[in-house]
């Protein structure tokens, strides 16, 4: 069943979704909706290539599950995004 989000923007970036939605013959609900999902699925997860990728690195997959453990023993220090 869909959800209703309510959201505040301010003007500009209000008027630079409804063009973006208008130049794609879409809703506005659509658009953010639709753009939100897909950042979402870009950052979060790999796809198969990067998850071939990675998997074809022993020291890489045995670094990620050391790290995994680490975490959720919460041993080590979180380093800040530069």
């Amino acid at each position: 069943m869909a959800k209703t989000l309510t959201m505040r923007l301010d003007d500009e970036t209000y008027e630079t979704f409804v063009r973006a939605a208008r130049a794609e013959r879409r809703s506005l609900a659509n658009l953010v909706g639709t753009a939100a999902l897909r950042h979402i699925q870009e950052s979060l997860f790999v796809d198969d290539a990067e998850m071939t990728e990675i998997l074809s690195r022993p020291g890489l997959v045995k670094r990620l599950k050391a790290g995994s453990r680490d975490a959720q023993r919460r041993r080590g220090r979180l380093v800040p995004e530069v």
